[in-house]
């Protein structure tokens, strides 16, 4: 079983439940909201003790 991790979108500001592949080691991608469908930009780091740390930020931030 994925760990799960909320966020909150960028966007909307709704929960939001990522399944969090921590077997593929750091990570950068795209993930639409599930309530308003907007690109979020997810970033997953693993540390050296697999604690995992998820960023979030909207996908037009600059």
């Amino acid at each position: 079983m994925l760990p799960a991790r909320e966020i909150r979108c960028p966007y909307c500001g709704e929960p939001v439940e990522l399944q969090i592949d921590d077997s593929a080691g750091d990570q950068d991608y795209i993930e639409d909201c599930h309530v308003c469908c907007r690109p979020i930009e997810v970033a997953v780091r693993i540390g050296f003790d697999g604690a995992i740390e998820v960023q979030t930020r909207a996908d037009d931030a600059v």
